[in-house]
């Protein structure tokens, strides 16, 4: 093993003010026309690879919500760690519910939750720990517990052949045999995913490195080891989810931001190095995240494992259900400097209130693999499997045709490596971009369109953004038996068809 020096940067250079008041906010009287089509410019990708992807495929023939930048009133929420349980049968309880959230002044709004009224609790693993939890599915419609990016038979894996009927619990086994990472939980029953999603089920699922790493990488949860949500939710002029009403076929787009749940957040930062799990758990809404004063930070996971290499870069852009761990260094800030994440349009997400303590800075190192990314055997593996993605809204198909859950579309043994080849074949409109993801692996990108896979893409991953007439090649081996489907993560092109299933025997 090696070891790669976090670089500091600085962060005295003229800097964007937080806002301090709340903007208002118009009612939304109907949905607004947010479907997003291929812009003109597919080639910007900049450095860091993923930095400019997706830009160009947000464009749209109607309009996009802009975000809401956020007001800093609200002091962002943490999700908790979920807790073992004590004297039962299994570890760990989480069960889907239904609830009631303030976001707005003296208005309740309808929600779903893990454990409580929005979103979930944080599920907290070590490498190779094994733990049985008990899902319950409390809510008034079937849901299932998909484990997104973990390693688990498809049987557990919370699919859409995982239905859990209202009021039935199971017991499972899940296993984290498989590299530290930033994870997820959410449902993923097949037609309303998007809805369930929407009104609040969420989740982190974090794997830690083993006991007696010697990791130097911040890890106190909650002080300097932060997980961020990202979401945008829009609202009926009755402040509810109001889904059937406000939804959209090519992914469900909100002007109003969130993070963990919380609208209008800021975030005290008390140490001087912060490690940041990023999330996009949207819809649709891909995200581009830089900092308000255009300082550099340090990205140093993708979805499903460290990085190779440490990225140093001032941009970087998820799409639905991807994920990226971040260091940002505060060392340098005065009590007078602003700072604040942003995305693309100069909104608002994340203002930082920084409030130092009198630690010591120190530097911060993060282990890295000796070996190279990818093999010259690995790079020059043929094509075994070629996934072909096409279409808008509800006329969306993988291979051209849409999901079957009584038809397996591919197999693969277990334990052995192919290379899947994912192609966004555009249509006379120019197409739009797809968050490519599969179930029950962590993949490597071989290559876009040929080129090399840039740095910040070069660790595990389970999803992948696809622009218009684009091709991907993956290196794809699944560890464990069962059915699992691979999808576009936009939600609403999932729930309209846009899946498939392989068989790994």
């Amino acid at each position: 093993m090696k070891k790669i020096m976090l670089t500091s940067f600085t962060l005295s250079l003229v800097l964007i003010g937080c806002s301090d008041t709340e903007s208002d906010r118009q009612s939304q009287d109907s949905p607004m026309n947010n479907n997003h089509m291929r812009g003109e410019d597919n080639d910007n990708r900049g450095m860091g690879g993923m930095n400019n992807r997706g830009m160009g495929g947000m464009m749209n023939q109607g309009n996009i919500p802009a975000l809401e930048s956020s007001s800093g009133i609200n002091e962002l929420m943490i999700p908790p760690v979920l807790e073992k349980q004590q004297g039962e049968d299994f570890d760990y309880e989480v069960t889907a519910q239904e609830g009631s959230t303030q976001f707005f002044a003296g208005i309740p709004t309808d929600t779903y939750g893990y454990n409580g009224n929005l979103l979930g609790p944080t599920v907290r693993l070590q490498e190779g720990e094994s733990v049985d939890v008990k899902i319950t599915n409390d809510l008034d419609e079937p849901t299932t517990f998909h484990w997104h990016g973990l390693e688990v038979p498809g049987e557990i894996d919370g699919g859409p052949h995982g239905e859990i009927q209202p009021g039935d619990s199971q017991i499972i086994t899940l296993e984290a045999d498989q590299p530290a990472a930033t994870l997820w939980y959410h449902p993923h029953v097949h037609g309303t995913t998007a809805e369930q999603v929407f009104k609040g089920l969420s989740g982190m699922l974090l794997i830690d490195e083993a006991a007696g790493s010697d990791s130097e990488l911040p890890d106190d949860y909650g002080v300097d080891d932060i997980p961020l949500i990202f979401q945008d939710r829009l609202f009926d002029e009755d402040q509810q989810l109001n889904y059937n009403r406000l939804m959209n076929f090519d992914g469900t787009l909100g002007d109003i931001s969130m993070v963990n749940g919380t609208i209008n957040p800021k975030l005290t930062v008390t140490k001087s190095v912060m490690r940041f799990r990023l999330l996009n758990g949207a819809n649709a809404r891909n995200y581009t995240f830089r900092l308000s004063n255009g300082a550099s930070f340090t990205q140093i996971a993708s979805d499903g494992s460290l990085l190779d290499e440490a990225v140093e870069t001032d941009t970087l852009t998820l799409a639905a259900s991807e994920r990226a761990e971040i260091v940002i260094d505060f060392s340098t800030m005065t009590d007078e400097e602003s700072l604040a994440i942003l995305n693309d349009e100069g909104a608002e997400l994340l203002p930082f209130d920084v409030v130092l303590d009198d630690s010591p800075a120190g530097s911060t190192e993060m282990r890295t693999v000796d070996e190279p990314f990818l093999s010259e055997q690995e790079k020059a593996m043929p094509v075994t499997k070629e996934i072909e993605l096409f279409g808008m809204a509800d006329m969306v198909t993988i291979n051209g045709k849409k999901f079957d859950m009584d038809r397996i579309d591919l197999r693969q043994e277990r334990g052995v490596t192919e290379v899947w080849e994912v192609y966004n074949r555009p249509d006379m409109m120019g197409g739009m971009i797809h968050p490519f993801h599969i179930h029950g692996t962590q993949f490597k990108i071989i290559s876009r369109d040929g080129k090399e896979t840039e740095p910040n893409e070069q660790g595990l991953k389970d999803s992948v953004l696809v622009e218009p007439d684009e091709r991907v090649k993956l290196l794809v081996t699944f560890p464990e038996e069962g059915i699992f489907v691979f999808h576009c993560h936009i939600l609403e092109h999932e729930d309209n068809g846009m899946m498939g299933q392989v068989e790994v025997y």
